[in-house]
């Protein structure tokens, strides 16, 4: 009898299980890397700790409400560092591979360094899409949440100092205007719950205006149902009612919108970004440092890739007469002052040029790029030898 072999390869044939050296690597790695998120988030944390003990000291937050607007904020912070944990943990893993002679006797047994470190490059690209996962849906949710428990729970903001608001100044009679808003319609140039103060040289409030809604109609502001409240020398108050009403805030839809935005770029997702930008409403400056933003936001995550690659030839040269976490730190922390300091220059040059994605696009990647051909090429010449 004639058994016919299938045509179809085998699912292992296919996708190899991991080896045993590829799960003694990843093994290895396991503790470096859990050191180096640890202290590197520590480091990171240590100003928001202290933030937290001024709250609960001075202004007499909620010890619990202060623990846990701490936490919120941490989901940030481990993106922030992850790559350099990564770093870290690669450099002390291989480290301690070479330094007790183990690469050497991988090579010995036929197995080249390439195949031997892939393992650790694998992790570092999943850790990578793991870090952009987090970033576009814990993160943002994470940020919002603290804001809430930091405004509305820990400082107990009024109703007069939630929300974004803009001043005006320079009033005739030396007086100025302040305008709070709860909430801003990009899409319809409309700025939501608005209450307008005007205050007089001697910074005593003149006039009170409330409006659920102002909608801006070049050049100004139209308040619609606007309550305004006038308050009289002999400390009389007149109200009056207007169905619309024009009131000068100050700013532009434009200039609002950055108002409401100036959350920081950092703490919005790419989903929110770009929705800043669909509005339509930022000037051309302020639009080419959102797509940056925006760019930057989808090729920082995969730098837990380029610092594991760069880290690998220099974790294979351990440091002489001891003391391997401490040089491997050192170490970590100079590749990264070097790499976020070319990411800020680029960053910097990118925003200030025209060009739209496509400048925005090749400036965000251009220090993975730099780095992962620097780091193929010493793992190559590491490989030669």
């Amino acid at each position: 009898m004639v058994r016919l072999r299938s045509a179809v390869p085998s699912l292992a044939a296919t996708f190899p299980l991991p080896t045993i050296l590829d799960r003694y690597m990843v093994s290895e790695l396991g503790g470096p890397f859990t050191f180096g998120l640890s202290a590197f988030t520590l480091i990171f944390a240590a100003t928001d700790i202290l933030a937290i003990s001024r709250l609960v000291a001075e202004e007499h937050a909620p010890l619990a409400s202060a623990i846990e607007y701490f936490l919120w904020q941490l989901p940030q912070i481990v993106i922030t560092v992850v790559p350099m944990a990564m770093l870290l943990g690669v450099l002390l893993a291989l480290q301690r591979l070479s330094g007790e002679s183990e690469i050497t006797a991988m090579k010995a047994g036929g197995i080249g360094l390439v195949r031997a470190v892939t393992p650790l490059l694998l992790v570092g690209l999943g850790v990578s899409f793991v870090a952009l996962a987090l970033q576009e849906g814990v993160v943002p949710f994470a940020n919002d949440r603290a804001t809430y428990l930091r405004e509305e729970v820990i400082k107990q903001v009024g109703p007069f100092g939630g929300g974004s608001h803009t001043v005006t100044t320079g009033l005739p009679g030396g007086g100025k205007q302040v305008t709070f808003f709860g909430g801003y319609d990009a899409a319809t140039q409309t700025l939501l719950n608005v209450t307008v103060i005007k205050y007089d040289a001697q910074n005593q409030p003149q006039v009170i205006v409330f409006a659920e809604r102002a909608k801006y109609q070049m050049p100004t502001w139209t308040f619609t149902d606007a309550k305004e409240y006038r308050f009289n020398p002999d400390h009389t108050t007149y109200l009056s009612e207007a169905p619309e009403q024009q009131i000068d805030v100050g700013e532009k839809p434009s200039q609002i919108q950055q108002t409401v935005t100036n959350k920081n770029r950092e703490e919005m997702s790419r989903a929110e970004i770009r929705e800043v930008i669909g509005a339509g409403q930022l000037s051309p400056q302020e639009t080419r440092a959102f797509q940056t933003s925006y760019e930057e936001k989808l090729a920082r995550p995969f730098a837990s890739f380029v610092f594991t690659l760069i880290a690998v030839p220099f974790g294979l040269r351990p440091p002489r007469g001891g003391g391997s976490t401490g040089l491997g730190f050192g170490l970590a922390v100079a590749i990264v002052f070097v790499y976020f300091v070319i990411a800020s220059v680029v960053s910097a040059i990118t925003t200030s040029l025209p060009g739209g994605y496509v400048v925005s696009t090749i400036g965000a990647w251009t220090p993975n790029l730099l780095f992962t051909i620097i780091g193929a090429w010493l793992l190559q010449r590491a490989a030669r030898y």
